[in-house]
């Protein structure tokens, strides 16, 4: 009971450490690499955890990630553009939709608008194709992400979404710590969600729709529950990017970036919180980053050039696969008790491998 006590202190002084190093980050260098790699690592990982919610912890299989990540980008940009600053935002449209003209959210409220919108379209869409299965949630869910980045360039649509020109000049984060504070809460309330009841419910839709149909779970109201409340995390995370980017576009939230996510979530392990955590911060870390110099033509003379970072990585990614099918957590939390145990079992394994070994040899 006392080790228990140690490891979650631990676990916490961990925690706290990961936000020191955001704070020290603003403090040293607040423009470079390590910066942006934090901040976008942070945004990836309330995404990815929320894609885990539904993929990992429910069993459904989609793909819409990145519509919902646009709605709540373009909510987010709408309605958080200062009102002065409308006229020059808009000028390529004959006009700018009434309620632009008074509406304008402070940037807390806004980031809620972008996931309550994301929740709204999911709630909607969840009632028909909630009732389908494996690949053709997959299908139907990326078929609507298309269609969402269609109406979004739409011209019809320019004095609300200003057609196929980007959004900007609305309020950003600035800071590392901000984006490491907005992320920590949003995947500390999914993390409290899936220990609740309802991700039990989750869990036993997920293991098997029979079984927990018979034990009086509610099929439909819970997976439309994990399915808006994984929609309205990702509208979240939508806005967080917008904020990174520095504008909302609908190219920038095409199906490449839902592939992004669901490769995060493979890597750190389809029902992990803390794997889909590590995994994001890895994953933007080895692609913005520690690979990056490999781009560089002067590295190894008739083999390093520009995109060939792009190619050790993906060879990078399918060792990770190979060699952890589950991903890099499995179905685990991260914990430095889980992390203890499992080093000495690895070192009792190798031991036992010599002893069984040598046995042979005698």
């Amino acid at each position: 009971m006392k080790s228990k006590t140690i490891f979650k202190a631990i676990d916490i002084v961990l925690l706290l450490a990961a936000f020191g190093v955001a704070i020290a980050v603003d403090l040293v260098m607040p423009v470079g690499l390590p910066a942006t790699v934090l901040k976008k690592g942070a945004v990836f990982a309330v995404v990815a955890v929320s894609m885990n919610l539904l993929n990992g912890f429910t069993g459904l299989f989609s793909l819409g990630q990145a519509g919902f990540m646009l709605l709540g980008a373009y909510t987010y940009a709408i309605f958080s553009i200062p009102l002065e600053a409308r006229a020059s935002v808009y000028y390529m449209q004959d006009h700018v939709a009434g309620f632009l003209n008074v509406v304008e959210l402070p940037v807390v409220v806004a980031m809620i608008a972008a996931g309550a919108v994301a929740a709204i379209f999911a709630f909607l869409i969840g009632l028909p194709v909630l009732r389908l299965k494996s690949d053709y949630l997959a299908i139907a869910t990326l078929g609507f992400a298309e269609i969402v980045g269609a109406f979004a360039k739409w011209e019809m649509l320019g004095p609300i979404t200003n057609a196929p020109n980007p959004l900007v000049n609305y309020p950003k984060f600035s800071k590392v710590t901000t984006y490491f504070v907005a992320a920590g809460i949003c995947i500390a309330i999914i993390a409290l969600l899936v220990r609740s009841t309802y991700g039990r419910a989750f869990k036993a839709i997920r293991d098997d729709e029979i079984a927990a149909e018979a034990m009086g779970i509610n099929l439909a109201k819970h997976k439309m529950i994990s399915f808006v409340t994984s929609s309205f995390f990702a509208g979240v995370g939508g806005a967080m990017l917008a904020m990174f980017q520095s504008k909302a576009q609908a190219n920038s939230f095409n199906t490449a970036l839902t592939y992004e996510i669901l490769l995060i979530v493979v890597i750190g392990g389809i029902g992990s919180l803390s794997g889909s955590v590590i995994a994001s911060f890895l994953y933007i870390a080895c692609s913005e980053w520690w690979l990056r110099f490999l781009d560089t033509p002067d590295v190894i003379p008739g083999l390093t050039r520009n995109g060939f970072r792009l190619v050790v990585f993906s060879a990078v990614i399918m060792v990770i696969v190979l060699f952890f099918r589950r991903g890099l957590m499995g179905d685990k939390e991260f914990s430095t008790e889980r992390l203890v145990k499992g080093s000495k079992q690895f070192v009792k394994d190798i031991q036992d491998r010599k002893a069984r070994k040598a046995k042979e040899v005698n």
